[in-house]
Formats: structure tokens, sequence, C-alpha cells
């Protein structure tokens, strides 16, 4: 499956399966931007990005942390 940047909960599913025990509050959006890129199956461009889409990918991916 090809992921761009709009899809927030399948991008949180693969960086909970990628670093299960990190805290995403604790992650800089730089280092998310890096992480999500580097996800297999990330089709997205680099600048496809901004802090919103950022921000909408970490809430997801705590909400999923929280659950587990």
């Amino acid at each position: 499956m090809k992921l761009d940047w709009p899809d927030f909960e399948d991008i949180a599913l693969a960086l909970l399966e990628e670093h299960p025990d990190v805290d995403p509050l604790t992650v800089r959006f730089t280092e998310l931007h890096r992480w999500v890129l580097e996800l297999d199956g990330f089709a997205g461009k680099p600048d496809g990005s901004n802090e919103g889409i950022l921000e909408r990918i970490q809430m997801a991916w705590y909400e999923e942390y929280q659950d587990r």
C-alpha cells in the first residue's frame, strides 16, 4: 500500500509498529518528518508536508500509542 501525507491513521499505525516504545509527544517534527519519509510504502514528496500535517500524524500516532 502506498502512503501519502493525508493518510494520517495509516502512517500513525506504521510509526507505532516501527517505534513501539517511543512516546509520540517526545518526537520533534523534524524527526517525525524523517521517520515518515523512511516508512516502507511511503510515496509522498518530502516537501508535501507542513506543521499542520505533522501535528495530525503525531496526534493520530499518540492516540494509537495510548490505546495499546
